[in-house]
């Protein structure tokens, strides 16, 4: 396809007219990788939910939670990247549901999953603001207030964004590769040293384990939590080079090779420190002692210091995705006019670098009003900010989970018999919606243990109102649509790569 300045033809319209596209060919397999694992922010989910999950949820059982998470996470690529060798669109689950399920289920679910998104980006800034704060006033004595680094990488991410995913690679590409650094030089070395005070033990990792402890259901909610934002790999289809290959390796290279770093991170950090030890670091009052400790056991206190400023960082690279990923949305909505004036703002691409450039400002401006918010209410940037909007989120994107695993199994039988498979097309995204509704369920019978101090928050208690809302708008939305501008209508999930259109 040839792109001029940012402009390409609308695909799959039956009019000349023109949207604006992201610069193609900007990103290979191993960028697209990295961009959905620092969503997941490696070092942000071990140091934030493994002490959590170990003093509150299934005990020593955490790694098996990632055992059982990672392959119920495959069983769900499986469908995902089924459907992702027919379509490429940035609008990911947005456009997969709409050619399932229908453009309403489509349009609502494309609101869920930008709502997700939108809220993880503050989210992230809350931790990352924490981990700054801390690290400065431990490493150097020096106190500065949570809002100056919360303002500090709005700007990065803006930025980032402006300038194209090409830019925002390269970043993160820099950042993830060190804090995964870190984490393995820590496994690796307890393993070296013939796995801790006890030697080995494969009780971590036995499957049944996950399932037993003071609260297994909020282990293997964090479990899950953990993987947040790995579809995204879709997103960046019309960017990648040659995307009905490069998408689905890329998604179960991220979901498999996050899984397994995970397993092996948290079993080591665990038997490093003995299994009673573990568990007695991770309910003390600095829970981090359970990475901290054999950090600087078995590889030096030094190490310790830069796992600190590397949980900065990681968080940095998890928000910088997540602003990503909402912008991309955003356009993805904005560019099809779901309301006409969107399709001249944020549905516009940038000259020069190909970027949802309006989108990403868009985003940006969001965040800051709801750290604002946060912020004049005086809640804590780590137990409401993060916690809260995470919480929220999460509901949001499981729920687009599971209904795109529906969207696979009538995708296919409508308009695809003819590459419909018993396991790929049918078994796999069945069982992943299944599941996916079962953690749902885990999420709700748990969210005001997760949220731990906030756990009386009147945001927490209307969570699933508002997610129900964001869903309902976009149910209201489409048929309005349908009935008053069917032009429209019909557009709905409908725009995607003229080379690889929907087949």
């Amino acid at each position: 396809m040839a792109v001029d300045e940012g402009v390409a033809p609308t695909a799959g319209t039956a009019d000349e007219e023109t949207v604006h596209r992201l610069k193609p060919n900007a990103v290979g397999l191993l960028g697209v990788v990295f961009m959905a694992v620092a969503t997941a922010a490696p070092i942000t989910a071990m140091t934030g939910n493994v002490p959590f999950m170990v003093s509150s949820g299934n005990g020593i059982g955490a790694p098996a939670s990632y055992l059982v998470a990672m392959v119920v996470l495959a069983i769900f690529s499986v469908g995902f990247t089924s459907m992702a060798k027919h379509i490429t669109s940035t609008g990911a689950f947005y456009g997969f549901i709409s050619y399932g399920l229908g453009r309403t289920a489509g349009l609502a679910s494309g609101l869920l999953a930008t709502f997700a998104y939108v809220v993880f980006e503050p989210a992230l800034i809350g931790i990352f603001s924490t981990f700054a704060t801390t690290t400065l006033k431990d490493q150097t004595g020096v106190h500065l207030p949570w809002w100056a680094f919360a303002i500090l990488m709005l700007a990065i991410n803006a930025t980032g964004t402006w300038f194209g995913v090409s830019v925002a690679e390269k970043l993160l590409v820099a950042l993830l590769a060190t804090e995964v650094t870190v984490l393995a030089a820590m496994a690796v070395s307890v393993a070296f040293h013939g796995g801790g005070p006890h030697g080995f033990s494969l009780a971590p990792v036995n499957p049944v384990n996950a399932f037993k402890g003071t609260s297994a259901g909020l282990g293997l909610f964090f479990a899950f939590w953990s993987w947040v934002g790995f579809e995204s790999t879709a997103m960046y289809g019309e960017e990648s080079r040659d995307p009905k290959k490069i998408i689905p390796r890329a998604t179960m290279i991220s979901v498999l090779g996050v899984g397994v770093f995970y397993v092996f991170v948290s079993w080591m950090a665990i038997t490093g420190n003995g299994e009673a030890e573990a568990v007695k670091a991770a309910s003390s009052a600095n829970p981090l002692a359970l990475f901290f400790g054999p950090t600087e056991r078995y590889v030096g206190h030094w190490a310790v210091d830069v796992m600190q400023w590397l949980m900065i960082t990681g968080s940095l690279a998890c928000g910088m995705a997540f602003h990503n990923c909402a912008a991309r949305y955003l356009y993805a909505l904005g560019r099809e006019g779901v309301l006409p004036s969107l399709k001249h703002t944020i549905g516009r691409t940038h000259a020069r670098h190909g970027s949802p450039h309006i989108a990403g400002l868009v985003q940006t401006v969001v965040s800051a009003v709801l750290i604002a918010a946060f912020w004049i209410a005086g809640k804590d940037p780590y137990n409401a900010l993060y916690v809260l909007l995470a919480i929220l989120g999460t509901m949001a994107i499981l729920i687009v989970q599971a209904v795109c695993s529906f969207a696979v199994l009538v995708y296919f039988r409508r308009h695809h018999p003819e590459s419909r498979h018993w396991f790929r097309t049918f078994t796999a995204p069945l069982i992943g919606g299944i599941a996916m509704l079962g953690v749902v369920v885990l999420l709700v019978s748990n969210m005001g243990v997760a949220a731990g101090a906030e756990s009386g928050s009147l945001l927490l208690k209307a969570t699933p109102w508002l997610v129900a809302l964001v869903a309902a708008t976009g149910v209201g939305c489409a048929q309005y649509l349908k009935h008053r501008a069917p032009e429209r209508y019909a557009l709905l999930g409908r725009t995607v790569l003229e080379e690889t259109k929907e087949r």
